[in-house]
């Protein structure tokens, strides 16, 4: 199995000063690390440019996959994710605590 968390999926932070949060992933980078919303917010000093003006700004930086874990639908709790088959034959990430299929 290919990906374990996909873009908009909903993560909850295990590990790191941001433990707990839950936020949306925006961005999957090829280096094992995520953009998570509103998670591991940092401030950058940005010059004036033709499309911003500057000033101090706020974003979010990457986080390790390592570090969260996915939300399942059904039980709104963390949860470990394995690969399972749909009766059409298609790989499908499913929970691994209640069972529910994550893909479709």
């Amino acid at each position: 199995m290919a990906a374990r968390i996909k873009k908009d999926d909903l993560v909850v932070v295990i590990a790191g000063k941001d433990k707990g949060k839950r936020g949306r992933v925006l961005k999957i980078q090829a280096d094992g690390r995520v953009l998570v919303q509103g998670v591991n917010v940092v401030k950058r000093h940005q010059s004036a440019q033709r499309y911003s003006e500057a000033g101090i700004i706020e974003k979010e930086a990457p986080i390790q996959e390592s570090n969260v874990m996915l939300v399942d639908p059904k039980t709104d709790a963390p949860t470990r994710v394995k690969a399972g088959v749909d009766k059409d034959g298609n790989k499908v990430r499913v929970a691994v605590k209640s069972g529910t299929v994550l893909d479709g």
